[in-house]
């Protein structure tokens, strides 16, 4: 059995890992690991780094088999701004996979308020009237309808993290 290590305490990203290692014999432990970003990352490049960090300081943290990190942030472009969601699996001797999520265009009084310093969590309890969006279906789930959760969002970047890590063991027999 493999331990495999999650740097958080959100329930849809723990949930996220679990579904993506349904099929492989696997304990799985969630702490608390800092992101080492800031709490609403604005850019690819700092939403990937916060999910090596959390996989990181997850394995240095834990010393198990390996270590996942999942971190969500938004960035601009001349379109708008989307949602962005990277993960990064880190293991011993330094080796980190990383992989990318799904994007969805925010509408503009959600990406207005971002953009004036006001994290995400916050402006979706107040958009939708709920508390803890981010611990559910997250603002993909509301501007999805429901069709595609956070936990669901999760799970595929953490399926593409573990398929590389396979992919890459299997090439090492």
């Amino acid at each position: 059995m493999i331990l495999i290590a999650v740097g958080t305490l959100n329930p849809a990203k723990i949930k996220a890992v679990e579904e993506a290692l349904l099929s492989i014999d696997a304990q799985i432990t969630a702490v608390k690991a800092s992101s080492g970003v800031s709490e609403q990352p604005f850019s690819d490049e700092e939403t990937i780094q916060g999910a090596i960090n959390r996989a990181k300081n997850t394995l240095a943290e834990t010393g198990a088999d390996m270590a996942i990190g999942l971190e969500g942030g938004v960035v601009e472009t001349k379109y708008g701004m989307f949602l962005c969601n990277w993960g990064a699996l880190a293991l011993p001797a330094d080796k980190t996979i990383l992989a990318g999520g799904a994007r969805i265009l925010l509408p503009e009084e959600i990406a207005r308020p971002l953009r004036e310093g006001i994290k995400l969590g916050p402006i979706m309890e107040e958009y939708t009237g709920q508390k803890d969006v981010r611990k559910k279906g997250g603002a993909i789930g509301v501007f999805t309808n429901g069709y595609v959760n956070r936990s669901d969002m999760f799970t595929h970047i953490t399926k593409m993290l573990i398929g590389q890590y396979m992919q890459q063991a299997s090439e090492k027999r």
